[in-house]
């Protein structure tokens, strides 16, 4: 069975059991029915619900690309595809600039994931939307295919970058060295460009190997500071991998045939087949349950388990001066000290009770500096007012969906005490972000670069994809001159 834990097992399998090979009675070959998936995404009928969560999806990820357009990841991703192929006809976000399909890819991908704000699916730990919403605006693009299309493709690469991940079994990529961050976002990638590029399944077998062969990315990037690398992993890399893929596949590439059913490819791998492993899931109610009713959005610009302590803050302050604070208290499930110490800005919990409790509220710029985090000394003073720790009460139970919760309690100077529980913030799976709350959130984002009118125009084009023939009006409103001072 597959497991959606944090370690990966389910507590059936034994570390010794030796998985099922070909020719095994109970070996159960997957690539069969992927390919015929993959083959037929573009024109696979896909329910309402599900088609409006990836509109959103859309939509979500657009506003992660406005708004992160100035940071330090977004201008060295579009500095690098203009450097390496500048002129060349695909649209690079956030500029008037263009360069080759795979180069701008790679920019709008490393936009979307400039910061902590674009969505995740906490089942499998990655972050599809940046790279598969980015290759396949471009693919339709090139392509002519119409919002329709682009809808299902976008469906088929959150299928691959959820199950690829919890297939394998989370655990196992840990042990292995491989981030789920990485390798997820390539196969999701490729299979949106699969679908859009016009794959047969034959083409779709060969560019899984393809997959396969770029499938990484490093734990590493837990130590990343400036949030540079980060966005290279979950974002850019899938998309530049994962679009290279398909787009080899169709011009002829051959690879591994049925290479995920091959004793020792990547898929069947030893390290990659211990205990949680399952490969089977993979296809399991694959084009009948979709991994987009697991997928997770940010209503905050910040590290999702960082969230419920952000609203508990945010809700506290509106009653509460700073001055009046002589110390706070954070509990919240989990690895409480990953937060406390957090290198990053946007996952650092006392930086960001600091910055709220003395601005009065959280701006997606401030959440984001590093600058200030180091250089603010009455934002630094503050954070020595604030205690993290873990609750072993608020952890999720075994098999039990995952959310994230916190509780948040003032000592005021006075000594009274002021406390907000927050069980949970709207954009899990289990409470997930209204249609409303999602547009919402795209507005706050976007007006400030784009302007009301244009951002409102977005939203609605977004919301009208599925009638749409050309995803050409949307190309054309991501393309918008910097302000001066972020033009990098």
């Amino acid at each position: 069975m597959r497991s959606d834990s944090a370690n990966g097992t389910d507590g059936e399998a034994t570390a010794d059991a030796a998985p099922p090979v070909p020719g095994d009675a109970d070996f159960v070959a997957v690539m069969p029915a992927l390919t015929r998936y993959l083959a037929g995404a573009r024109t696979a009928s896909v329910p309402a619900a599900i088609r409006e969560r990836a509109r959103l999806h859309i939509l979500d990820t657009l506003a992660s690309i406005v708004a992160c357009q100035p940071l330090e990841a977004a201008r060295l991703g579009r500095r690098y595809a203009r450097t390496m192929s500048g002129g060349a006809g695909s649209p690079i976000f956030g500029s008037r600039d263009t360069a080759s399909p795979i180069d701008a890819v790679f920019a709008n991908a490393m936009t979307a994931h400039a910061a902590e704000i674009n969505d995740f699916i906490p089942s499998a730990y990655v972050q599809p939307g940046p790279s598969i919403v980015s290759a396949a605006l471009e693919l339709a693009r090139s392509n002519a295919r119409t919002g329709h299309e682009l809808v299902n493709a976008v469906v088929a690469g959150y299928e691959l970058a959820g199950r690829i991940p919890k297939a394998i079994g989370t655990r196992n990529l840990w042990l292995a060295g491989l981030a789920n961050h990485g390798v997820g976002p390539v196969f999701g990638t490729a299979a949106t460009g699969a679908a859009l590029i016009g794959l047969d399944g034959d083409q779709c077998n060969h560019m899984l190997a393809y997959c396969a062969q770029q499938a990484s990315g490093s734990w590493q990037w837990m130590l990343d500071v400036r949030h540079v690398e980060k966005a290279f992993v979950f974002a850019g890399m899938g998309a530049r991998n994962g679009m290279q893929a398909a787009l080899m596949a169709g011009m002829g590439f051959t690879g591994v045939p049925d290479s995920l059913d091959t004793q020792n490819a990547w898929f069947r791998w030893p390290a990659l087949t211990g205990e949680g492993s399952d490969p089977e899931s993979l296809i399991a109610g694959l084009g009948e349950t979709f991994e987009l009713s697991l997928a997770a959005m940010k209503r905050y610009p910040v590290g999702g388990p960082t969230q419920p302590a952000v609203r508990a803050l945010l809700e506290l302050r509106k009653t509460i001066a700073a001055d009046r604070v002589q110390a706070i208290r954070i509990e919240m499930p989990g690895a409480a000290e990953t937060f406390r110490r957090a290198n990053m800005p946007a996952l650092n919990i006392p930086y960001l009770a600091a910055i709220i409790m003395l601005d009065g509220r959280l701006d997606f710029v401030d959440a984001q500096s590093l600058e200030r985090m180091r250089s603010d000394r009455a934002a630094q003073a503050f954070a020595q007012k604030v205690r993290v720790v873990e609750d072993p009460t608020q952890h999720t139970g075994e098999g039990e969906d995952r959310t994230e919760s916190a509780r948040v309690t003032l000592t005021l100077n006075d000594g009274s005490k002021r406390s907000r529980y927050v069980a949970y913030v709207p954009g899990f799976p289990t409470h997930p972000m209204s249609k409303d709350e999602v547009e919402t959130k795209a507005l706050e984002l976007m007006r400030p670069i784009l302007g009301v009118a244009k951002a409102e125009q977005l939203v609605g084009l977004c919301d009208d994809l599925d009638r749409m023939s050309t995803v050409d009006p949307i190309i054309d409103l991501m393309r918008f001159e910097p302000p001066a001072a972020a033009a990098g």
